[in-house]
């Protein structure tokens, strides 16, 4: 899993490559609360993860979490359908905001 890091129109925007799993969800956990630890807006751009398990959920939960006690908004942009189906599964898709594009999101 890779991961990059964007400052866009005050917002910003992180987006995940590969696989978001047991293995690496750590990783993913650290870079989502450093991108709330800057207390903007957060955009989740999951178009290139294939798949993420319930410890990468987790992650994004927490973030959410922590990005709502601190009063900023975090959105799940550009979902691929692998993500958007574990979401839906776990019924997170009605707990995220969701936008079908990045731009969208912004």
């Amino acid at each position: 899993m890779k991961h990059e890091v964007t400052d866009e129109g005050g917002s910003v925007v992180i987006a995940f490559e590969g696989d978001i799993d047991l293995q690496t969800s750590p990783k993913a956990r650290d870079a989502l609360l450093d991108a709330v630890g800057r207390g903007q807006p957060v955009v989740v751009n999951l178009a290139g993860v294939g798949y993420i398990d319930s410890s990468g959920v987790a992650s994004l939960v927490e973030a959410l979490q922590t990005a709502k006690k601190g009063g900023q908004t975090l959105a799940l942009a550009a979902v691929s359908e692998g993500a958007m189906r574990v979401l839906k599964l776990a019924r997170l898709d009605a707990v995220f905001t969701i936008h079908a594009t990045v731009a969208d999101a912004l």
